[in-house]
């Protein structure tokens, strides 16, 4: 986990082409007193960090992300109201590359979809 304590995995779920998670956001981490005080909104790039580190734990790989094609923040994930996110990821594998498209969700509130690249590191 690259921030240490930011959320911990509740459930974890991997078939050869999806991974279903539920995490919960830890509220008090610090990360959160600077975006933004009084007002803590999970960061873009902390989600998308999120993402990898699942894909990584599904697969049992190191990746690194040479692309994104797609990322949509639908709404402001604020760990106080909801600390409960599940992600849905979808694997593509072609060559070398690893596509991942994923739906993050607060209940039934779409929160973030993202489509991005993956390749193996060595």
């Amino acid at each position: 986990m690259l921030i240490k304590d930011l959320y911990t995995l509740d459930e974890f779920a991997m078939s050869p082409d999806e991974i279903n998670a539920t995490i919960t956001v830890n509220k008090n981490h610090e990360v959160f007193t600077g975006h933004f005080p009084g007002n803590p909104v999970m960061p873009g790039v902390c989600m998308i960090q999120i993402i990898k580190e699942l894909v990584e734990k599904g697969l049992e790989k190191t990746l690194f992300m040479p692309q994104s094609s797609n990322i949509k923040f639908m709404a402001l994930i604020n760990p106080e109201v909801n600390s409960v996110l599940n992600l849905h990821i979808s694997l593509k594998y072609e060559d070398d590359l690893i596509k991942v498209r994923n739906i993050t969700k607060m209940g039934d509130v779409v929160a973030l979809k993202f489509s991005g690249t993956y390749i193996e590191t060595t």
